[in-house]
C-alpha cells in the first residue's frame, strides 16, 4: 500500500481571509509534491488529539508557515508574521508524537525551525539583524535562490547526491544551533544552516528552502517517501 503522509494546516486567526472568522490554508504544492513521490497526502486541521493522528499516518510533512517570535523585542523595523498560538501547539504536539513513535519526518521552513527548537535548538530570529554578515535570504521570487553545499555522508547527500545543490529562498529567520541529537546536513556559502538532520537511524530532516516549488526536488521526496513505506506498522 502507498504511505500515508500527514500534512498539518497552516491557521489564519488575525481576519487574513475574512474578518471574524478562522480559515485552514495551505499551498497546494506540497500534497502534489507527495502524490508524485508515490505517497498519499492527508491534510490534518488543528484538532484536540495529535496522538491519534500520528497513529494513522506513515510520515509527517512539516510545511512553511509564518513566523516563531523571539523571546525578546527586536529592533522597530523589523516585523514578524506570528504562527497563531494554536497552530504551533498542534503541530509541536504532532512532532512529539511522530518522534516518540518513530515516524518519519520531513520539515520545510518553519517545519525545519520548529525541528531544531523542539529539539532544544536556538533561531536567528531575523537574519538581517542577528546575522549581517550573511547575505539576503528572503529573495521575492521562488525561482531566486542560491547554492548550498550539503555535507558528505549525511542523509541529505544520501537523498539529493553531494551536491552542491541551488535551491531557492524565501525567509527571513534561520537555525542558529540544531539542537540535541540533530546534526546539521547543509549550508549556504554564507555559512547561513540550510537543511539538519536526526542523528540516529530515525528519519527526521529539515531544509529551509522551498523543494515542493522547484521542479528538480523529486528525490528528496522520494527519499521520505520511502523512509515511509519502510517504517513499521502502527498497531
Amino acid at each position: 500500500m502507498q504511505p500515508r503522509i500527514g500534512i498539518p494546516l497552516c491557521l489564519d486567526a488575525r481576519g487574513r481571509w475574512k474578518t471574524g472568522r478562522d480559515y485552514h490554508y495551505i499551498d497546494a504544492a506540497y500534497a502534489s509534491a507527495i502524490e508524485r513521490a508515490g505517497a498519499i497526502p492527508f491534510y490534518l486541521p488543528i484538532q484536540s488529539d495529535p496522538r491519534a493522528l500520528i497513529a494513522q499516518v506513515d510520515g509527517l510533512l512539516l510545511p512553511g508557515g509564518d513566523d516563531l517570535l523571539p523571546p525578546e523585542p527586536y529592533p522597530a523595523g523589523v516585523a514578524f508574521e506570528p504562527v497563531p498560538a494554536r497552530q504551533l501547539e498542534f503541530d509541536s504536539a504532532l512532532l512529539d508524537q511522530a518522534i516518540a513513535s518513530g515516524t518519519p519526518v520531513l520539515g520545510i521552513c518553519y517545519g525545519m525551525q520548529l525541528l531544531a527548537v523542539s529539539a532544544g535548538g536556538s533561531l536567528h530570529y531575523d537574519l538581517a539583524t542577528d546575522l549581517p554578515e550573511a547575505g539576503v535570504h528572503q529573495l521575492p521570487r521562488t525561482g531566486d535562490g542560491h547554492p548550498v553545499e550539503i555535507e558528505p555522508g549525511s542523509r541529505l547527500a544520501r537523498a539529493v547526491g553531494d551536491g552542491p545543490i541551488h535551491v531557492n529562498s524565501l525567509h527571513h529567520q534561520g537555525v542558529a544551533m540544531p539542537g540535541r541529537e540533530m546534526l546539521v546536513s547543509a549550508r549556504a556559502h554564507d555559512g547561513v544552516i540550510e537543511a539538519i538532520e536526526s542523528a540516529g537511524s530515525h528519519f527526521c530532516l529539515g531544509v529551509q528552502w522551498h523543494p515542493e516549488k522547484l521542479e528538480d526536488s523529486e528525490a528528496l521526496f522520494r527519499s521520505f517517501v520511502a523512509a515511509c513505506a519502510a517504517a513499521p506498522d502502527k498497531e
